[in-house]
């Protein structure tokens, strides 16, 4: 399973590291993902799914049926 967020499509980057000499070497940025269950108010219904800590984050600022919305807007859900 990729390494992607169910909501935000956040997935990995590349970059380096870089050593005190400045030597560069290849490097991944993973996402922070966490497997979390979300009660769905509007349905009466649990969903689990693979987020971002930084989406959680903005799920407990706006709500979820609002990053719900975006998402689907945005293409990540169907």
């Amino acid at each position: 399973m990729s390494r992607v967020c169910d909501l935000t499509g956040k997935r990995a980057m590349v970059g380096n590291n870089v050593s005190h000499a400045m030597n560069k070497t290849k490097r991944k940025f993973s996402v922070n993902l966490v497997k979390k269950r979300f009660y769905l108010a509007e349905e009466d219904r649990w969903i689990t799914l693979r987020v971002a800590a930084s989406t959680i984050k903005t799920i407990n600022k706006k709500g979820l049926a609002a990053v719900l919305k975006d998402a689907k807007a945005n293409g990540f859900i169907g």
